[in-house]
């Protein structure tokens, strides 16, 4: 378990002090300890990763399972994780062990992205939504100029706010809804975002109304049409929130399978808003995961349905 734990801090290049620390942390939270025993950190020091061997390291494992590889898989995340520098090379790591545990598909799917839209499907997912979005389009043609021209003429600045997002497979794309903030504010793409919140100032009257209706995602029917989105799927969160929240939610990098949606499973059941904590945003992605898993033709028609008549749409719509 130690030398996994080592391994994985070596994956990406030596490891850093940070990286012991959190290693001797987690040992002394499974020991029950408040001090590392001297013969681990020993070991610890000694550890040469060019000796190390997966393959026996998981036959030994097998023979003696001191925790369950999940746990075991988890433990090395956060070992990657104490430098916040969490990368490619870590995961990679974090694959082979968990082909070398040889655990159940159900474990390791945080960690194996397999795009879950193929061949039929795929080709449904999308008539789908050249199908309706090009009906819901011409039915609110007319209803999206009359929003563009309120907004032009109750506030300074362009009738469409874009940003850069992130779509199926992480490809990145320009969002667009109607701007429903001052003009100023509006510029928010950087590496930091601040999220609206409950009697935001930012927001103008006319934005409050849009952004309670939903009516402020219209423009991204031309997202849908292009491809870039669907009109069903999890939510394109701003880039800096997936920097964030890929570090601290397991299998959060899921999401980016499928296309991003204009709504989505987790919004109908009133999943939407400000993440002002954690568990905001863990409850978000565990409804966008099983909508993947569960997806159907008949699953979009609910969800859409429910987008325009249910009442959990509505909530923490601000």
């Amino acid at each position: 378990m130690l030398d996994a734990m080592l391994a994985a801090a070596h994956s990406d290049q030596p490891a850093t002090q940070v990286e012991h620390d959190m290693i001797g942390k987690l040992l002394c939270e499974l020991m029950d300890v408040s001090e590392l025993p001297p013969r681990l950190r020993a070991r610890i020091n000694a550890f040469d990763p060019g000796q190390f061997d997966l393959p026996t390291l998981a036959d030994e494992l097998a023979r003696r399972p001191v925790l369950g590889q999940r746990k075991l898989l988890e433990l090395t995340r956060k070992v990657c994780e104490a430098d916040n520098d969490l990368d490619l090379s870590e995961d990679r790591f974090m694959l082979a062990l968990a082909f070398a545990l040889s655990l159940e598909p159900d474990d390791i799917d945080h960690v194996v992205y397999a795009t879950p839209f193929r061949g039929v499907r795929r080709l449904i997912k999308r008539i789908e939504d050249l199908v309706l979005g090009s009906l819901v389009l011409m039915l609110c043609a007319v209803p999206m100029l009359l929003i563009a021209l309120a907004v032009r003429l109750t506030s300074k600045g362009p009738a469409l706010f874009r940003q850069r997002r992130l779509g199926e497979d992480g490809v990145e794309f320009t969002i667009l809804k109607f701007r429903t903030m001052h003009v100023r504010t509006t510029r928010d793409d950087g590496a930091q975002v601040v999220q609206a919140t409950r009697g935001d100032a930012r927001i103008t009257p006319l934005g409050a109304w849009l952004r309670r209706t939903s009516l402020d995602e219209l423009p991204q029917l031309f997202n849908v049409l292009s491809g870039a989105m669907s009109l069903v799927g999890p939510r394109p969160h701003a880039i800096a929130h997936n920097a964030l929240y890929r570090t601290k939610i397991l299998e959060y990098m899921r999401r980016h399978k499928v296309k991003p949606g204009v709504t989505g499973w987790a919004q109908v059941n009133g999943l939407r808003g400000e993440t002002d904590t954690l568990d905001k945003m863990v409850a978000r992605v565990e409804h966008d995961l099983d909508y993947i898993r569960k997806w159907s033709l008949w699953f979009d028609v609910k969800i859409l349905f429910l987008t325009a008549f249910g009442r959990k749409v509505r909530q923490n719509a601000y």
